[in-house]
């Protein structure tokens, strides 16, 4: 089992920074393809950012592609979402997720057996 506890969230102006942590334990984080999600109130859970395991490739989604980076930490077993020139938009709870399931893709939630409790960030105009 993998334990994952996200931090970083808060307020933030448009046009500003936040930097979300996602700190795992029961497992080495290198080991699995990790994910960023985000859900808006009465919207369905969307797919942000992901890194793959062992080589640490990254995808992003087409909304947050050149604003958002995904990294990955093996010393401290997190993974990190830096988001730069925030949009209101982009308000929503921030989850990251462990894939175990390969029967589908990577900006599945499906494929994604273990979640953080999330983040909330609010992007003020």
């Amino acid at each position: 089992q993998v334990q994952l506890v996200e931090s970083g969230g808060g307020l933030v102006q448009a046009g500003g920074s936040l930097r979300l942590s996602c700190a795992a334990s029961g497992r080495t984080v290198d080991s699995y393809t990790v994910g960023w999600f985000r859900q808006a109130p009465g919207k369905e859970r969307e797919f942000v950012a992901a890194i793959s395991r062992g080589a640490g490739s990254t995808y992003y989604a087409d909304s947050v592609k050149g604003r958002f980076t995904i990294s990955r930490d093996n010393a401290k077993n997190s993974v990190y979402l830096q988001m730069n020139n925030l949009k209101p938009e982009d308000t929503a709870v921030y989850y990251c997720a462990v894939r175990a399931y390969y029967d589908g893709s990577y900006y599945q939630p499906s494929v994604y057996a273990y979640w953080g409790q999330g983040t909330q960030v609010t992007v003020s105009s």
